[in-house]
């Protein structure tokens, strides 16, 4: 793959780390762990190509359409989770990535929020990774509780750095004042420029509260930077931590966290390429002391918080209930050396899933400081079914009399003399085809998560199996997996160990089956559990007011007949047009702008407006009105400024109803005009 076709099909923080993979499988033996069970099928895997539509997730987050990569870290607002993503609506055909904004509750259903920072805004072209944060303090002058974010674009690309993702990177902020949901750049020279490095992305900003600064950390090649500021805007670059084994790093993480022994300590955390080391390619993260410049590990060599194959550009997040307690954490389920070859594109027309996002602790073991993972508990509000199977003896191979093809299977296993004890995972009717997730035991004992006899997403092949640590004493094990339609990922005992994999098996392939070898194991408090789907509907955009006109089948009246949205800069417009009653140029002017119609079919309208405070039901009024049979059921005014402003409409009770928007204004006195943007309908 050339940069030309990355970049075509989206990209972000995992800029180059196509150009690091494909070095070959993890091992020469990752196809032998399964060997009790079955051995890999040519035919399997044919059949696994050729397999009928149905590849999007039961119940992980998936981009609505066309391609997403790397998470941006969530903030927390008004209750919610505001999640980005990079985004390319225009995936296969156009370069470019935008941001995505989504919100959830709960960290396992999502509500689609549509793009919040288009991509071709600017000279600086698209968006790739960065992060967000809320200026509690309006340090950077934008008002308090401003939503700023941090991310690298090009620095004024060529035509030809736009195609190959060659341009300058640096360090651009956008900013929100309308809580997170459309963002707008801060000029469009950069706020932290290249200094002349090839690699210069991914910056993540969190606030030193010890000394009153903004950090952030941005990936240069071999290098994390750390910069500080006390505004957002003037940075001073301050120090480095350089490692040269992992290849290109990627998508920085610092944070602090308390161990379950009381003490606190930080973590940097990053996306890397351990192949040439015989590590995984996932998040690698160091525990160690941040004094506000520099970082110091307690240990050289990372530790690696997913040892599958495809868990990167992955992100944490604080609980905002426990900050320093634990976190959240979710990653990228792809990998650069076949991102493009996923069945879902063509046949369900999207490219892209999330991780189930995990609750992360830090605890401290016999050799030092980990981070343990399990998924967040609130994954058990959305089970539907569960079966307790209780406690089975396996001896060999045991099919069990479930079927499914999304669902997360739990067992508390224990043996004598075993040495492969697992479960067989999406196996096809013959029982060629399967994914196995299991421990061997004894000397030389680790845990694993094997692909090689189903749809390994590899084109080359390679890459089939994943292994982690365990401990060659031990006489048991706990094992939780959740399964989905193209994913596997084990936790393993406290999730110290855990693996992520893609897995597309032809959708046919639902059997599960638990095995032993060399010995009866002992699979107690089985238990097998559904969850419901996802409705992840995708946001509605009503109106824009881009492109030089209202929209198709918006109709006018009055002295707003003939005319067409302004571009004249407000604070607060989405793009570069908006409704504005103040044409041909006069206060005095009045009538109505009025969408078609369209059904209802989202909880919430959500749009921008300015002007004219004049209150619908008043002589002169200026309002945004939705009308349902003619009738307005909803209503908002303006502030009496230029300025445009947040309002959400809650449509709970009006699901199914088709409504049409209407921009009112009889107003012909002091402020007798309405701005309207940014008319969205989502969940």
């Amino acid at each position: 793959m050339n940069a030309k076709t990355a970049m075509a099909l989206g990209l972000g923080c995992a800029l180059t780390a196509w150009s690091l993979l494909g070095s070959g499988p993890v091992g020469a033996a990752q196809a032998t762990t399964a060997q009790a069970t079955a051995a890999t099928s040519a035919a399997g895997a044919a059949a696994a190509s050729s397999a009928a539509p149905g590849y999007r997730s039961q119940y992980h987050f998936s981009v609505p359409d066309h391609w997403k990569n790397d998470p941006q870290r969530p903030i927390f607002l008004d209750g919610a989770f505001h999640y980005y993503y990079l985004y390319n609506a225009d995936y296969g055909t156009k370069v470019g990535t935008a941001w995505r904004h989504a919100t959830t509750t709960d960290n396992v259903s999502f509500a689609d929020q549509g793009v919040a920072a288009p991509k071709e805004t600017n000279a600086n072209y698209d968006l790739w990774s960065g992060s967000a944060v809320i200026d509690t303090h309006n340090t950077a002058g934008f008002g308090a509780g401003t939503v700023i974010m941090l991310v690298t674009q090009m620095d004024h690309p060529t035509p030809q750095q736009i195609t190959d993702a060659s341009g300058p990177q640096a360090q651009f902020l956008w900013y929100s004042t309308d809580g997170g949901r459309n963002f707008r750049p801060y000029g469009e020279s950069p706020v932290i420029p290249n200094g002349g490095r090839r690699d210069a992305r991914d910056p993540k900003v969190v606030w030193d509260a010890a000394r009153d600064r903004w950090v952030a950390a941005i990936a240069e090649g071999d290098r994390i930077s750390f910069s500080t500021s006390p505004d957002l805007k003037n940075w001073t670059r301050v120090s480095e931590f350089v490692n040269d084994q992992l290849g290109t790093l990627e998508c920085p993480d610092l944070f602090q966290l308390r161990a379950d022994d009381g003490t606190l300590h930080w973590v940097l955390g990053l996306s890397a390429n351990g192949y040439r080391t015989g590590d995984p390619n996932t998040y690698a993260y160091w525990t160690g002391d941040f004094d506000g410049t520099r970082f110091t590990p307690d240990k050289t060599a990372p530790q690696w918080l997913d040892q599958g194959f495809d868990w990167y550009g992955a992100v944490s997040w604080e609980d905002p209930a426990a900050p320093l307690e634990r976190r959240f954490a979710m990653g990228w389920m792809n990998n650069w050396t076949y991102a493009h070859t996923t069945p879902s594109w063509p046949t369900d027309g999207f490219n892209g899933t999330d991780s189930i996002v995990r609750t992360i602790n830090l605890k401290r073991y016999s050799d030092g400081y980990a981070l343990a993972s399990r998924p967040v508990d609130t994954l058990a509000d959305h089970a539907t079914a569960t079966r307790d199977l209780g406690d089975l003896t396996v001896n060999g191979v045991l099919p069990l009399d479930y079927q499914g093809d999304a669902y997360q299977l739990e067992a508390d296993v224990s043996w004598q003399t075993a040495t492969n004890i697992g479960a067989q995972l999406r196996v096809s009717a013959d029982g060629t085809r399967h994914a196995d997730a299991g421990v061997t035991t004894g000397p030389g004992a680790y845990s694993y998560l094997n692909r090689g006899q189903t749809g390994n997403p590899g084109p080359m092949g390679g890459k089939y199996e994943t292994r982690g640590a365990f401990d060659p004493a031990k006489k048991k094990v706990r094992l939780r997996i959740l399964v989905d339609r193209t994913s596997v990922e084990l936790f393993v005992d406290d999730g110290r160990q855990t693996h992520t994999q893609l897995v597309f098996a032809d959708p046919a392939d639902k059997g599960l089956k638990l095995y032993a070898s060399d010995g009866p194991a002992t699979f107690a408090n089985v238990r097998i559990t559904e969850f419901a789907g996802l409705d992840q509907r995708p946001a509605t955009v009503l109106a824009d007011f881009e492109g030089g006109s209202y929209g198709s089948g918006w109709s006018a009246t009055g002295d707003f007949t003939g005319t067409a949205p302004v571009t004249w800069d407000a604070p607060g417009r989405v793009g570069t047009a908006y409704a504005d009653t103040f044409v041909p140029g006069r206060d005095s002017a009045t009538g109505t702008l009025t969408s078609p119609a369209f059904t209802i079919d989202r909880r919430a309208l959500h749009l921008l407006i300015g002007g004219g405070r004049h209150p619908l039901g008043q002589p002169g009024a200026t309002s945004v009105n939705l009308l349902v049979d003619g009738q307005p059921v909803r209503t908002a005014t303006g502030f009496d400024s230029g300025e445009l402003r947040p309002v959400r409409w809650n449509l709970d009770d009006l699901q199914g109803r088709r409504a049409q928007l209407q921009i009112l204004d009889d107003a012909s006195g002091d402020w007798g005009h309405l701005m309207v943007d940014q008319v969205v309908l989502s969940d």
